[in-house]
């Protein structure tokens, strides 16, 4: 073997080589622990919105906070502020990615959480009241009323 080679744990990541995956211990009803083992070891970036109409120094403190969080359950998560209500997580292990996309997703000021081109609703987007949809809920109802009535005489 020359000296000069590179020993594998040194080579850029899109060289490594991936894991092996066992195929045999997939449950084909979850097909998160497929992405799950093809992410391990490799880098991945999650995007998450901030719900509301945020500063961009608000953004960074939220977002700050969740990553004090993720860092605090052992998550090694890097964040980047990318806009005034946007951030990338990035994990060194895409394999943790679903579990950080869990957390996010639940806290009150996210909005959407995407994760290899899937977005998923946070609890920032359950939570925003839309009194357009109310009202032409509550129009819509008084007309199916007004017509059962008419049917009834």
């Amino acid at each position: 073997q020359k000296d000069d080679d590179i020993e594998e744990g040194d080579l850029p990541e899109h060289k490594r080589p991936s894991a092996p995956i066992d195929f045999n211990n997939i449950d084909p009803s979850k097909p998160e622990n497929l992405l799950k083992m093809t992410k391990k070891g490799k880098t991945l970036m999650i995007f998450a919105t901030v719900s509301g109409n945020p500063t961009e120094k608000e953004t960074e403190e939220i977002s700050g906070l969740w990553q004090g969080s993720l860092f605090n359950a052992n998550y090694d998560v890097q964040r980047f502020v990318v806009g005034s209500d946007r951030v990338i997580f990035m994990l060194r292990d895409g394999s943790y990615a679903w579990e950080v996309k869990d957390f996010l997703t639940n806290q009150e000021r996210c909005t959407d959480v995407t994760v290899e081109g899937q977005v998923y609703p946070g609890k920032g987007k359950r939570n925003e009241i839309k009194p357009d949809k109310k009202k032409a809920g509550a129009a819509t109802s008084k007309e199916n009323n007004r017509s059962n009535k008419n049917e009834e005489l």
